[in-house]
This record gives structure tokens, sequence and C-alpha cells, in this order.
């Protein structure tokens, strides 16, 4: 998949623009603070539904206006498809393709982009929310429907949360509350489904996050990952993990003895305490957490093979052929032999795109076509 052409209108602080791009390596490079970032955020918001840097989509609209357009068009092969997006500071999104009003889930069909910045330092040191986040935008992208189970997943778990507060301020007891019931089978049906692709994801992740850290970091260092359950008991959301369940019940019979088990203290705090929302990926090398205990160096290791591994489990699934390697702003936090290492292994994608402040410190062999951005503009090649 290459992205030919991106236009935005009212996107951050591009009042508009439009740029070109090739297939192979470009480059856009301008001093902190012009936009380079808002490209490619723009970019891969098609394609994850989400942004790497904010969690609600207001920002990404300019000051003063009401909305903000996207437009991609994308070579599959020898077909193009056109994506527009509108992204409104109140109410729904809109979408079309080629035209045709379409939902915004449908998007993640058409376009793959696989995003690595400093910020997904956060995805190896911050709190489970980001990993979640992680995980969570790789399933859409591997099984675009799953966007619609996770938001329906959210409004159950806002509504059971809802009921759980209402009644403890109105001091009503447990099993005084039939209602909580209904809502405990949408949740445990709808978080099963989320829990089960989040497992499989970090299964078919494993190899390939091994490789790339290997490739990356010069030294094999072991890295695991794997799911701390809430269903199974603790609260990792908190820092408390369980061991792994030993029971040969099916996850939705865990999910449910564990809402049962928690009802009284779910009612005593007002909150849902079980379910996906409270998981967290436990990250490992040499056999210990990542978080605490990886140095600065390993941790930017494995927040990048995680990428690159990601990009390597969707090349091998999609029909859309690579997805578009995004690298915004890494080069000047990397040694010289990570940047090399990371310039070969993303050469080998088919488009890759690639932010910097500084043009030479990255390597060559991304600098095939340059893009140069100042307060908001793309500049002109002649400029």
């Amino acid at each position: 998949m290459i992205v030919e052409q991106l236009g935005l209108t009212d996107f951050r602080n591009y009042a508009a623009a439009d740029v070109s791009l090739s297939a192979g390596a470009n480059l856009f490079v301008g001093r902190n603070g012009q936009g380079k970032t808002n490209l490619v955020e723009a970019v891969a918001y098609l394609a994850t539904l989400g942004s790497h840097r904010v969690s609600s989509d207001a920002p990404m609209v300019r000051d003063g206006a009401d909305a903000a357009i996207v437009r991609a068009r994308l070579a599959h092969g020898d077909r193009s498809v056109l994506l527009e997006l509108q992204l409104n500071r109140q109410g729904s999104n809109k979408a079309r393709v080629n035209g045709v009003n379409v939902r915004t889930a449908e998007l993640p069909r058409y376009a793959q982009v696989v995003l690595f910045a400093p910020e997904d330092l956060q995805i190896v040191r911050g709190d489970p929310s980001a990993r979640r986040r992680f995980a969570d935008q790789l399933i859409v992208q591997r099984s675009p429907r799953l966007a619609g189970v996770l938001a329906d997943y959210d409004r159950v778990l806002r509504q059971r949360t809802a009921l759980l507060k209402s009644a403890r301020a109105r001091g009503v007891r447990g099993d005084a509350l039939g209602t909580l019931d209904v809502w405990d089978d949408k949740l445990v049906a709808l978080g099963t489904e989320v829990i089960e692709a989040r497992l499989a994801l970090a299964s078919h992740l494993s190899a390939p996050v091994s490789a790339a850290y290997t490739a990356i970091a010069g030294a094999d260092h072991d890295p695991r990952l794997r799911w701390a359950l809430s269903v199974v008991g603790g609260d990792p959301e908190e820092g408390d993990a369980a061991a792994e369940s030993g029971t040969t019940d099916s996850l939705a019979e865990q999910f449910r003895a564990a809402l049962a088990a928690r009802r009284s203290m779910e009612l005593e705090r007002g909150l849902t305490l079980v379910g996906p929302h409270r998981d967290d990926l436990v990250l490992e090398v040499r056999g210990l957490p990542v978080k605490g205990y990886a140095s600065h160096g390993e941790s930017w290791s494995v927040a990048l093979a995680l990428r690159l591994a990601s990009a390597e489990l969707l090349r091998a699934e999609s029909r859309l052929g690579d997805p578009v390697l995004i690298l915004d702003d890494v080069f000047a936090e990397l040694d010289a032999g990570r940047r090399t290492r990371l310039a070969e292994l993303a050469a080998g994608y088919e488009q890759v795109i690639v932010t910097s402040a500084v043009e030479e410190d990255v390597p060559d062999g991304l600098r095939a076509h340059v893009v140069r951005v100042e307060a908001g503009r793309i500049k002109d090649p002649d400029e």
C-alpha cells in the first residue's frame, strides 16, 4: 500500500495542505513545532481511528474551525482508493470512500499504517492503558470489525459503571440490583471477544518481537509478552496481577465468576473492576519486567520491536501489501548503531515516512524524497 497524495483542511496547524508522496522513503524535515508530526498523525488516523498523541479528536481540529478534513489517495497495486475523513469538534465523525459515505469504522479496511514515535516509550514505561491502546489499535488493523466490538464494549462499560455509581449513591445492595445482571451478560459477551483477540495477538507477536528486538539491539535479551487478566483474579490496572489461571473453565465462565466475586467491592467503589479495561500487557527482557528494570536503550529497543513486529504481522496477513511504516522523530533519540540497524529494517517496506528536525540525523537510505515543512506549510522545492 502506498499513500500517493495527502490533503488536509483545518487539521492541527494546517489551514490547507497538499503533499505528494513517493514509494520508498519519504522524509518530512523542519524545525520542531512546524507541523511534521501533524502530517503523519493524519495518515495514521485513517488506519487506526485514533491519534498517537491525544485521546480525543477535538485537539486535531484547527482553532476556530468546527471540523478538520483529511483526504488521502492510496494505491493498492494498480488500484487507487480515495479516503476522506471529517473530524468534527462536536458530534460524530464522517467518512467517504471514493465519494461514497461509509461508517468511519470502514476506513481501516483500506489503510494500514504502523507508526513509531517517542511517545511509544509510554507503551513500555507507562500505565497499562498505553499498552491496551497499542494492542487494540493493532487488533483493529488486523480485523477492522473489532472496532465495533471495542466501541460496544466501551459503551456497555460506561452504562454498567454508571449503574454501579447510582446504586452506591442510593445505598442499594447487590442482590437488589437485578438490572446489573443484564449488563453483566453484555459485558461478558463483548469483553470475552476482546480478551480472546488480545491473547491471540500476544501469541502471534511473540516471534516477530523477538526477531525485531535482536535486530535493533544487536543482542538477544529474550523479550517476552503476555497478558495479565483481571478475570483470573487480582487487578492488573493497580499492579496486582494474579498468576495464570489453572481452571478449565472457559474464559467467559471465568469472567462471569470474577464479576460475581467482586460485585460487593464494585458497589462499594462504584467501578467495574473486571474486564479487558483492567488488563495489562506484561513486557519482559532478560526475565524481568521492562517497566522499572530495563535500561533506556532496552526500553527503546522493546518499543521499536513492538512496532516493527506489528508491521511484520500486518505484512504477512494483509491483502493490501506492506503497511506504510512511519518513523516520527525517532532517529535523534537513537545511537549510531541503532540508527543504522533501524534504517536497514525500514528500507525493506514499500513505503516509509520519516520525520526529523535535522536531515542529517536520518541515514542516507531514508532520504530519497525530502519534503520541507515550515509553520503549517509545505514548502516549494525551489524555496
